[in-house]
């Protein structure tokens, strides 16, 4: 497994987020999923192909153990991009699930199994197949034989403001990002302490390609301290910027201090300061 991979699944590996992606995709907000009901699921799948055995594991996959009313488990899908194969692949997941159930002789209860298909695009709402019916053409004269499969997939960086404003976790970051990012606005971020901030600054770097949050995370020291914000990150973010033209500025003696100090309308001490956060050049 990637290095990508893992950390687009650790986020959500958290039982709290997890609980809280499936509360607000699935229940409108409602509290029906609990920390305490869910249980990793670490069976991995295996399929065999050109002759040789492969491993299929879902991106993140929990068994939600409900008291003794039911037990599903739940997996999510993240995508950064559009795959005209998802139907395929997530049935092929969802078989491969129910195979191991009456496979496990030590088990004896049945559960249903749902997949989520977590989508991070920003360009357009998903609009590659939905349904196995999308995939291919099936004659009509077939339809009443051939089983349909539809998927659920959530167009995250479409969420409301109202939707995301349900979410409690960690993940209520995440989406608010990606709303702003394809509405193409400055990134104001969501108030309220960080529960799993490394996890979370790793998660932006895997799905956008951009490693801003988690250097300037690393780079404040972040780790060491309680109560970390968003704020506090995008302010070290925005500080950094200022400290690579203010740097740029010094190294080439273009201007003094004070001069950088009155164009950015900064105290003289906080352009030093700033600035102390690049490296002179030789």
């Amino acid at each position: 497994m990637g290095v990508k991979d893992i950390a687009e699944k650790n986020l959500e590996s958290f039982n709290d987020v997890f609980a809280d992606i499936v509360n607000v995709l699935l229940f409108n907000g409602k509290q029906l999923v609990q920390e305490n009901e869910l249980e990793t699921d670490t069976k991995d799948t295996m399929f065999k192909a050109d002759g040789e055995l492969h491993e299929q594991e879902r991106d993140v996959s929990k068994i939600w153990k409900n008291g003794e009313i039911r037990i599903s488990i739940l997996g999510f899908e993240n995508q950064t991009r559009q795959d005209s194969d998802m139907p395929l692949r997530v049935i092929s997941y969802d078989g491969a699930s129910y195979k191991q159930e009456f496979l496990d002789k030590s088990n004896t209860k049945r559960y249903p199994v749902a997949t989520l298909v977590l989508y991070f695009g920003t360009d357009s709402k998903w609009t590659a197949p939905k349904s196995l019916y999308e995939c291919f053409d099936v004659p009509k004269e077939l339809k009443p034989f051939v089983s349909d499969y539809k998927i659920n997939v959530f167009d995250i960086a479409w969420l409301d403001d109202e939707t995301i404003s349900l979410f409690k976790s960690d993940f209520k970051f995440v989406a608010k990002y990606f709303q702003t990012k394809r509405l193409n606005k400055d990134y104001i971020p969501t108030s309220g302490e960080l529960l799993h901030a490394d996890s979370l600054m790793k998660m932006f770097t895997a799905l956008t390609g951009d490693n801003s949050f988690e250097t300037a995370y690393n780079e404040g020291n972040f780790k060491n301290k309680g109560g970390v914000t968003m704020c506090d990150v995008v302010e070290r973010i925005e500080n950094r910027g200022k400290a690579d033209i203010i740097r740029k500025m010094l190294d080439a003696k273009a201007l003094t201090v004070e001069q950088i100090a009155d164009i950015l309308k900064l105290p003289v001490e906080e352009v030093k300061k700033i600035a102390q956060m690049v490296p002179v050049l030789n």
